[in-house]
């Protein structure tokens, strides 16, 4: 293994307790869930993953440097990230409830989410959300041996990082399905719509609220 042990425990505790703490990404993690099911809450964690290896690659690479150095390039990439999350919002808050089916939740609006879709929208919230990178390039070298070659500790971090990502935000994704799966009256599919389209704004808001350290 090219890390330590001791030096992989400490960073799987430190990672866990970071990633149980709800941002912006949980948040729109959970209002696909709400809106339109597990499966779908399941799918978008594909995004994440992909968007948090990019990020860490990134973090590595140096970009970290620019966002810390540029405080256009910074609030640039919250712009763009924070507009998206609340556009994304508004159209799930206006969408049609759903009808059951088989005893099952089966989206009847033409512009449902798909797994594409929802794969793609966390990608690009959570790669551009600029304190990910920054808190990667902070966040990493705490557990970076220097005597040892960089590249292999990094994928050990990052599989961990990743794996620890899917499975806390999929246990928040189960509840969450199971809670919604209980529910079958199209108001309150409909509320369940407008709930998951207030925590995409809202996570909206919280990016746009992210200031340089």
């Amino acid at each position: 293994m090219p890390i330590s042990i001791e030096l992989w425990l400490a960073f799987a505790a430190a990672a866990a307790i970071m990633i149980m703490i709800p941002g912006p990404t949980t948040l729109m993690v959970l209002g696909h869930t709400v809106s339109n099911g597990w499966r779908i809450g399941l799918t978008s964690l594909i995004g994440v993953v992909a968007a948090d290896i990019c990020a860490i690659t990134l973090s590595v690479l140096g970009f970290s440097a620019l966002l810390a150095a540029s405080a256009m390039a910074f609030t640039v990439m919250k712009w763009i990230g924070a507009a998206y999350l609340v556009w994304i919002g508004i159209q799930l808050w206006r969408a049609p409830p759903m009808n059951i089916k088989l005893g099952d939740l089966t989206p009847t609006a033409e512009k449902r989410t798909t797994p594409r879709d929802a794969i793609a929208q966390t990608f690009i919230v959570t790669l551009l959300n600029p304190k990910g990178i920054l808190f990667f390039a902070a966040f990493l070298p705490q557990f970076i041996d220097q005597a040892m070659p960089l590249w292999p500790q990094v994928i050990v971090l990052m599989l961990t990082f990743c794996t620890l990502a899917t499975l806390i935000q999929g246990f928040y994704i189960t509840l969450m399905g199971r809670a919604r799966s209980r529910i079958a009256s199209p108001r309150a599919l409909r509320l369940m719509n407008r709930t998951g389209g207030v925590m995409l704004i809202g996570a909206g808001l919280l990016t746009a609220s992210l200031k340089k350290a």
